[in-house]
């Protein structure tokens, strides 16, 4: 039982170090707004928040969800800086966040922008002939 105890120990003891040693990096960081965007039911609330703003309710009378499912993938979109919300009386209106969205077409630009740039220079090396 000491044997376990003191592995335990070791194991809680090399954890800490490498938290306080070692700081982690997400490689493969694609921000939050893009996850965010992953959910169609997002992407449709997204669509209905570029009309106008709108309040919890509105937005489940255009979708084939309930109030506390748009409530939740609301709460997502606020927490990717996609949307933002003010209260007005005993509701809360939602809007899109136009600092988050204009993150994400800055995004989006640099992709396009790399994959045209790729492009171009593949298309201007020089072809060998083939006899």
């Amino acid at each position: 039982m000491a044997l376990a105890a003191r592995s335990s120990a070791v194991i809680l003891d090399a954890s800490a170090f490498v938290r306080r040693h070692l700081p982690f990096v997400n490689a493969y960081q694609t921000g939050a707004g893009w996850d965010a965007l992953g959910d169609p039911t997002r992407r449709s609330i997204v669509e209905c928040l570029a009309e106008r703003p709108r309040a919890v309710g509105e937005l489940a009378d255009q979708l084939p969800v309930s109030r506390p499912a748009v409530s939740q993938h609301l709460k997502v979109l606020k927490h990717a800086g996609l949307v933002t919300e003010q209260a007005a009386g005993t509701r809360r209106i939602y809007r899109l966040n136009p600092i988050g969205v204009a993150a994400l077409r800055d995004q989006l630009d640099t992709f396009w922008n790399r994959a045209l740039t790729s492009y171009t220079d593949a298309v201007e090396q020089p072809t060998e002939e083939r006899p």
